[in-house]
């Protein structure tokens, strides 16, 4: 059974070996980067999974993105990810644990929506993101457009076109 603790009651460097493991160090070459360059990740929002042996198994962070619609207005977003989940400890919870943690601490009474690249199948089925509302978003890289995902209560607030990147606000 996981562990769920805050993010930054973590070494920086064991988050970043987990990430380069999960992922290679190429990962800073990734699209998701660019949307976050500048950046910090939000605290409450970010947790560690520890497994029984108290190691650190996966890390999920959440970051300030906005849409920017075409009339310049910045729409405020969280980006949910990157959730990092060691080789070994994959399949056995830790990501739902971690993506579940992250999520349940959205305020409920006014949440800004949440935004993932991510599998299609898997978010939506376990934590209800969709494509649904993103065909008109653009990326400041290349990325796979069905796997641009969003998550809102009320998704009237999405505008349906604009650019996501880093929230400058």
């Amino acid at each position: 059974m996981a562990t769920i603790i805050p993010l930054a009651d973590v070494d920086p460097a064991l988050v970043e070996q987990v990430l380069d493991t999960a992922f290679e160090p190429e990962r800073h070459t990734r699209t998701a980067y660019r949307l976050r360059e500048g950046t910090e990740w939000l605290q409450a929002l970010s947790f560690a999974a520890l497994d029984d042996d108290d190691m650190l198994a996966g890390t999920i962070q959440c970051w300030p993105v906005a849409l920017t619609d075409p009339t310049g207005r910045a729409h405020p977003l969280i980006m949910v990810g990157p959730v990092a989940v060691l080789p070994h400890a994959q399949g056995l919870g830790y990501g739902q644990a971690l993506m579940t943690a992250s999520l349940t601490v959205i305020d409920p009474r006014a949440p800004l929506p949440q935004v993932l690249i991510g599998d299609p199948e898997y978010y939506g089925r376990f934590f209800g993101f969709s494509a649904a509302h993103t065909a008109g978003w653009t990326l400041p890289g290349p990325w796979a457009p069905e796997r641009l995902l969003c998550r809102t209560a009320n998704p009237a607030v999405l505008p349906q076109e604009g650019m996501l990147g880093p929230w400058r606000g």
